[in-house]
């Protein structure tokens, strides 16, 4: 992968340096600390940036939604390698969107989509194809072009939650029915699984054009950032099947998409996926994990022992956690392999804490 000149975003003025650190982070090195994305409203005294609801831009003015993102977006310091970054989004399953699902909103639109399932008949679903003039496509590369044009020298689009592979096809035909197909057509998944597969990387890149994302570097909705390409990946479908199923289906499509951008993160989904980290930590590419814990479970700082084995297979870890946290995960932690994720409460707490850091390193 080629590294271009580092690009110039007005909201990251030292967006040089912190590329410098997230290439260590991805090839598993360290300069003089771990990565760590810190931010904090710029004025501690006004009153915090005002968001759009999440899936805004499904509906009504695109344009204004991207000047809103923009103007909350100035309004705080990006600390460490916090890049400004915004990840447009439909709902969990646009792809499945794109691909012919229909979506279904809340009364106010906004809150979270659901796809519904439209694959009662294999024979006639297949092959999977993209329609170029499909509704939610369209807008979405619509969405994308504004914007980047909005950010344009300011900050940059993240690229999306694409939810593909097997999540796709659990979109489309439901979990239920989706888990007795795999027993009893398993080469009907075979195919509707190629022909998703192959999907991957002209939807990625269509998007990756109409955002830019060649100018300005990008970020997945996990706010890892690299100056060519990168994404979270994921397959949440692996919390229904077991690691014979994993490797025979999902491994091959996560060790394509993985290849493709050359360095990403997975988000690997609670308690049930855990059985999966051994297949997982063996992808090429896949630099990163992102453990969510999931609610009703035990808080993420007790998941020690699991970050740990992960480490130990050299891949890194995703750390959510408050200023105060840090120093817990700085002495259990091997630092080449942390990436932390934090608010700080003032510009000057952050500030200190990167320099804590540094000197506990």
């Amino acid at each position: 992968m080629t590294i271009p000149t580092t690009p110039t975003l007005e909201l990251k003025p030292d967006l040089a340096e912190a590329t410098k650190r997230w290439l260590a982070f991805w090839n598993h090195e360290i300069i003089d600390r771990p990565v760590c994305v810190i931010r904090t409203p710029l004025d501690e005294t006004a009153p915090g940036p005002s968001w759009p609801p999440y899936m805004a831009g499904a509906h009504g003015d695109m344009r204004a939604v991207a000047e809103q993102v923009l103007e909350a977006s100035s309004k705080l310091w990006y600390g460490g390698e916090a890049v400004p970054t915004y990840t447009p989004s439909f709902g969990p399953d646009m792809m499945a969107a794109w691909l012919g699902a229909e979506l279904q909103f809340p009364r106010d639109n906004y809150g979270t989509s659901w796809a519904v399932p439209c694959f009662g008949d294999w024979e006639s679903a297949l092959p999977i194809a993209l329609d170029p003039s499909n509704v939610w496509w369209q807008r979405m590369l619509e969405f994308c072009h504004i914007l980047a044009e909005t950010f344009r020298g300011k900050m940059a689009v993240a690229h999306l939650d694409l939810h593909s592979n097997m999540d796709t096809l659990l979109a489309m035909r439901g979990g239920d029915r989706l888990c007795v197909d795999l027993v009893d057509v398993p080469d009907v998944i075979d195919r509707a699984m190629a022909d998703v597969r192959a999907l991957y990387v002209p939807i990625y890149d269509a998007l990756y054009d109409a955002a830019n994302m060649a100018e300005t570097g990008t970020s997945g909705w996990v706010h890892a950032y690299h100056p060519v390409r990168t994404n979270t990946i994921q397959c949440d479908f692996a919390a229904l099947i077991g690691p014979r199923q994993f490797r025979k289906w999902v491994m091959p499509a996560l060790e394509e998409e993985a290849a493709h951008l050359g360095h990403c993160v997975y988000h690997l989904d609670g308690p049930e996926c855990i059985v999966h980290v051994p297949d997982l930590c063996t992808v090429p590419g896949l630099d990163c994990i992102q453990w969510v814990h999931g609610a009703r479970n035990k808080p993420f700082i007790e998941w020690m022992d699991l970050l740990k084995d992960i480490q130990s297979r050299g891949v890194a870890v995703w750390i959510p956690c408050t200023l105060d946290e840090i120093p817990i995960y700085q002495r259990e932690l091997k630092p080449e392999l942390l990436y932390y994720e934090t608010w700080a409460p003032t510009r000057k707490a952050g500030e200190d804490m990167l320099e804590w850091l540094k000197e506990n390193t």
